[in-house]
């Protein structure tokens, strides 16, 4: 009998995914000898996550649902890893996506494991571990209560700071256990740490590098043994984790290292990368930016290919490498400045234009690090970029278009726009161009009767002509931009 799988909800009616997860479907076996009856095995989580993770290949499922980019670099890495058994580490720099990756781990458990209910640290009604659950298992025999734990709680992740110390990872003596009587000698008397809660699960630390190379030691016997020892005291507790880690390679010589012994207990180490192509920049955009107007994709492929040119500019540290939250929150601050602007215009619905563009170097300046030498240019750098990535996008967008009809309307009639200028406005003052509709379409500003969209896909062509110096612009004090010949 498995009892894993299956799209079952918690009680607030989501799938189970949160860590509270409160609902456990009736009819699982509540006792060990029921649970024996069932026909349920028990399987080691390697062997667990293996076998889950061949059936979804084989199903044709994705095992990695909202991962972008990866699909034939570092997810074959990673799935030949598992399938091995190996302990992982991910190596990249940051906002590459290695927390993501490490915690959609989980869904290649089972939905639903056994566990000896009341058991501190999660031991299988099978294989009591903890002197104190062998004890009950043998007095109670068939009659030992068995609890269901989600897969959802069999993950446990903990961000390495300097200052974690060996009790937070393996254990400690409690006070308060020996207050009440046991002897120091009690095993007992242990406090579990993080590794050993995370008993029949997975174990990620993320910044491995960060942690005191002391503390690193100690995590030895939970690679290569599978036991852990708390200080003086003889016991030995056979745990069954997937250990996982990420880090970042520039901290193997900044702010620390992972230790010789430690590294090779790892049984794979996968490099991770920012998106190789354009379009999985986008795609992943797209997914993840939480936006609060209509940004056109066009739009997101300008802030996409500004986030591609700052990680080739020799202006910018690429040792800290260009973040993908660096091209998110660059989406989310324009379509931030198209609402802006929608409230100060009156316009009902908010759609970005290129206009909004121009609010992204200012707020986003902080989230780089420049190489030195370059103090004082930052703006002038990211400006540059950004007008290129602009351009780029026109073209590609745009290209087998003859705009010079619409360069000459252009001329004779200027063109206001602006962040003070709503789009019912400057779709009315647009010159009659058959290349205005081909434009329309190839922006995906067709067929709707919302000025919002076509309002964006011209100031789109007005900028491609700008910046290819057929036409001129000029800028108020209020903001306006008028184009002319």
């Amino acid at each position: 009998m498995n009892h894993g799988g299956g799209d079952l909800t918690d009680v607030r009616g989501q799938p189970g995914a949160g860590r509270n997860v409160d609902y456990v479907p009736s009819g699982f076996p509540r006792t060990l000898g029921a649970l024996r009856a069932s026909g349920h095995e028990l399987r080691g989580v390697k062997d667990e996550i293996r076998s889950n993770l061949i059936a979804a290949l084989r199903a044709g499922r994705d095992p990695w649902p909202g991962i972008v980019g990866f699909e034939s670099t570092v997810l074959p890495q990673l799935e030949r890893a598992l399938i091995a058994g190996h302990d992982v580490v991910l190596l990249g720099e940051r906002g590459q996506g290695k927390t993501r990756l490490l915690r959609s781990l989980v869904n290649l458990l089972d939905e639903w494991t056994p566990v000896i209910e009341g058991s501190e640290i999660g031991e299988h009604p099978y294989d009591p571990i903890t002197p104190a659950a062998k004890r009950r298992a043998a007095e109670l025999g068939d009659d030992l209560p068995v609890a269901w734990r989600h897969r959802d709680e069999r993950y446990t992740e903990k961000l390495a700071t300097p200052d974690t110390a060996v009790a937070d990872l393996i254990g400690d003596v409690d006070p308060v256990k020996v207050a009440e009587g046991r002897s120091l000698g009690d095993p007992e008397t242990i406090h579990y740490g993080l590794v050993p809660r995370a008993h029949r699960g997975i174990v990620t630390i993320n910044e491995l590098p960060d942690l005191a190379e002391r503390i690193q030691v100690a995590l030895l016997n939970v690679m290569e043994e599978r036991d852990i020892q708390v200080r003086g005291y003889t016991l030995r507790l056979p745990l069954d984790v997937l250990l996982v880690a990420s880090a970042n390679p520039e901290d193997y010589t900044n702010r620390g290292r992972i230790i010789t012994p430690l590294k090779d207990r790892f049984g794979a180490e996968v490099r991770t990368h920012y998106p190789l192509e354009l379009a999985d920049e986008v795609a992943l955009v797209q997914q993840e930016a939480e936006l609060v107007a209509d940004v056109p994709r066009h739009l997101i492929e300008v802030v996409a290919r500004f986030t591609r040119s700052l990680r080739e500019s020799s202006a910018v540290d690429q040792g800290s490498g260009v973040s993908a939250r660096f091209a998110v929150a660059a989406a989310e601050t324009v379509a931030a400045a198209a609402l802006r602007r929608a409230a100060i215009t009156g316009e009902e619905r908010p759609v970005a234009r290129p206009v909004d563009l121009e609010s992204v170097p200012a707020v986003l300046r902080g989230k780089l690090e420049f190489a030195s030498g370059e103090e004082g240019r930052e703006m002038e750098h990211l400006e540059h970029l950004l007008r290129r990535a602009t351009a780029d996008t026109a073209r590609a967008r745009l290209r087998g278009i003859d705009l010079n009809p619409l360069a000459e309307a252009v001329a004779e009639a200027p063109v206001r726009t602006g962040e003070r200028v709503p789009a019912v406005e400057v779709v009315a003052a647009l010159p009659a161009v058959d290349e205005l509709t081909e434009v329309a379409k190839r922006l995906d500003a067709a067929g709707t009767e919302d000025p919002g969209p076509m309002a964006s896909a011209a100031e789109l062509a007005l900028e491609l002509l700008y910046l290819t110096r057929r036409l001129a612009k000029d800028t108020s004090d209020d903001g306006d931009i008028v184009s002319y010949g």
